[in-house]
């Protein structure tokens, strides 16, 4: 069994090793397209499942990636819907649920690596709705990376 998981895998755009024997990439969607610019996005999870109801026991993984959709607004069929994915309207209670669900199968000291964009939605607003803080992260920029440990 792989010791990472990363529950939102999309294309794996964060990864530098896309292909990591090491690493579980798990997305709800399969797609292969091609983009305005003339990139192929490929999204080809080794499991198709939702964040906010993984199907792992509780105590899995010792690292677990947690790169949600960050974006409310964007067309249905936009490249940047299609890349980043989209929150639903219920969005405060889906990244709640996919929290929850990143430590459940999280094994005891294991780590939460949270990864969070505000061009839409703060990172405070974020915060609220899991109801935790980091360990520790980086707040310079709009795009966070945070740390967080069961």
């Amino acid at each position: 069994m792989q010791r990472v998981l990363d529950a939102t895998a999309g294309s794996r755009m964060i990864w530098f090793d896309k292909q990591n024997s090491d690493a579980l990439y798990m997305d709800n969607r399969q797609l292969t397209t091609t983009l305005c610019d003339g990139r192929v996005l490929n999204i080809n999870p080794d499991v198709i499942a939702d964040f906010r109801n993984m199907p792992f026991p509780d105590n899995t993984f010792y690292l677990v990636v947690f790169d949600p959709p960050h974006l409310r607004k964007a067309g249905n069929n936009s490249w940047l819907a299609k890349k980043y994915g989209l929150l639903t309207e219920n969005w405060k209670d889906d990244i709640a649920k996919g929290f929850k669900e990143c430590m459940r199968v999280l094994k005891p000291n294991g780590t939460l690596i949270f990864k969070w964009n505000e061009e839409q939605i703060k990172l405070s607003e974020i915060f609220d709705a899991i109801g935790q803080k980091p360990l520790f992260g980086n707040r310079r920029s709009k795009t966070h990376w945070l740390v967080f440990m069961k």
